[in-house]
């Protein structure tokens, strides 16, 4: 296991599945440089939970498209498997068209240099936020029972843009909209004299 958080995102090529459901033998993750990438691990397709975790990520397309975000999925699978679970309906066991990449990680190269491999030889429920320098700012890990929570990267993403923005940081459950704290001992004074029975 590794935390990759303020490195460089590790690049990779492979065969993808886009999310025009054309197959090509070499999408890049370094060619998104410049936006931001929200790069997610699955372990494996046509199984459970991993079908849920897939379409939260797909109703919410148009969230991060708002924010500037690229969506990415990979696990272990052929670009073949991909195609064919989008090919299969929602109600069987499938997808459906989604509108996001998945890339067929299958010499379990991209999940070994994101330090997220499973003791079984499938990746882990991982997620990283990487921002347009190509630096890992967020990532978080589960274990293989534990869905993730989309909404939650939704505000992580949040709290980096306004970080960016206002050079403020962001206090514990911050959302957008919220105040931010100045990184001072000035300014966490303040912040705590209106909001520490909140919190």
């Amino acid at each position: 296991m590794s935390v990759l958080v303020t490195q460089q995102a590790p690049d990779f090529t492979a065969a993808a599945v886009l999310a025009n459901g054309t197959i090509v033998d070499d999408f890049q993750l370094s060619s998104l440089k410049g936006k931001k990438i929200m790069l997610f691990f699955y372990p494996l397709d046509f199984t459970f939970v991993c079908p849920s975790e897939i379409l939260a990520h797909h109703h919410r397309i148009s969230k991060f498209a708002e924010k500037g975000v690229e969506v990415v999925g990979v696990s272990v699978d052929s670009q073949f498997t991909h195609n064919a679970w989008r090919n299969t309906a929602p109600a069987d066991g499938g997808l459906g068209a989604i509108d996001f990449p998945l890339v067929a990680d299958t010499d379990h190269s991209i999940m070994q240099a994101y330090g997220i491999v499973h003791p079984a030889g499938i990746a882990l429920r991982a997620s990283f936020l990487i921002d347009e320098n190509f630096d890992v700012r967020h990532q978080v890990v589960n274990d293989l029972p534990l869905g993730r929570d989309v909404d939650e990267m939704l505000r992580m993403i949040d709290a980096l843009d306004f970080h960016t923005t206002h050079g403020e940081v962001c206090p514990a459950g911050w959302n957008k909209g919220d105040e931010g704290m100045k990184d001072t001992p000035e300014g966490v004074a303040e912040y705590l004299a209106k909001n520490a029975d909140k919190l």
